[in-house]
């Protein structure tokens, strides 16, 4: 299987986005709550007006999202030095360039905006990263994700109190870090704030990291662009410090994702349930998300 996985890889980009626009739509259409999630996170996110234009985006949405599935296979499965030759260009990166330089711990905060795999390959090639990791159900999966995002000088810590520790400890000796926040927080490690008009548990990792070391925060995406070209690196400062309180230092992550959904929506991950209720913990009263 692994073998003609490794084939599959070796198509070019636009071939595997193309069969990953096929694979959206069957996803899409298959049996269960995908479907309908994503369609009314498509039309509750603000983004678009109901009718023509809400459709038009989850639409674009549904191709983005097998893209996404597709191009797994060239992130994990190919040499590192022909997966970055699809970084065709960066905006705003010479700025975490700059905070390294000055010898700064960096806090990577990746939406599951575009292909967001490449990012920490993309540091990692570069500077010593670590991020969190929760192994896959599968086995095959599993051996895949970890020979895929363990690469050069990227490290995968467990989603624990010593995966916690691992990171702090990468800030103290002023390296890199990547963070996914627009994940639902475990019972107790979040708070509720605000994303996208509804209540979503937020996790409140970044605020404590960045609060222990002074790191500098940069929210990135990973643009895909179209008809297989390759990717553009976006980098967007966190220019303040978050706030001590943990609600408010919530609210104002959840803004700095908001801005880049807005800027790449078609490619933002719709399908992901943001919004659930993680078991042990009250939803607020006045929200009616499901």
């Amino acid at each position: 299987m692994i073998h003609l996985l490794k084939l599959l890889a070796r198509l070019p980009l636009p071939v595997l986005h193309g069969i990953g626009i096929a694979l959206g739509w069957l996803i899409y259409w298959a049996p269960g709550r995908h479907s309908a999630r994503m369609r009314n996170n498509v039309l509750d996110s603000g983004l678009c007006t109901p009718g023509r234009s809400c459709n038009r985006l989850l639409r674009q949405s549904i191709s983005e999202s097998g893209k996404a599935f597709a191009e797994l296979l060239p992130m994990w499965l190919r040499p590192d030095k022909v997966v970055l030759q699809h970084v065709r260009g960066s905006s705003g990166w010479e700025a975490i360039d700059a905070a390294r330089a000055a010898g700064r711990g960096v806090i990577l905060i990746a939406p599951h905006i575009g292909c967001f795999e490449i990012i920490g390959q993309y540091f990692g090639a570069r500077h010593p990263f670590t991020i969190m990791y929760k192994p896959a159900p599968s086995p095959l999966l599993n051996a895949l994700m970890l020979a895929g995002r363990q690469r050069s000088q990227t490290t995968l810590v467990p989603t624990d109190m010593s995966g916690v520790r691992a990171l702090l400890a990468a800030l103290k000796r002023h390296e890199g870090i990547g963070i996914l926040p627009d994940q639902v927080a475990s019972s107790g490690d979040g708070v509720w704030a605000p994303f996208l008009g509804r209540p979503a548990y937020t996790p409140t990792l970044v605020a404590s990291l960045q609060r222990k070391t002074g790191a500098a925060a940069f929210f990135v995406a990973a643009e895909r662009l179209s008809w297989g070209r390759g990717y553009h690196l976006h980098a967007y400062p966190l220019n303040d410090a978050l706030p001590d309180d943990k609600t408010a230092a919530a609210l104002r992550i959840n803004q700095g994702v908001e801005a880049v959904v807005r800027h790449f929506p078609a490619q933002y991950q719709w399908r992901y349930n943001r919004h659930k209720c993680p078991g042990g913990i009250t939803r607020p009263i006045h929200s009616a998300a499901t």
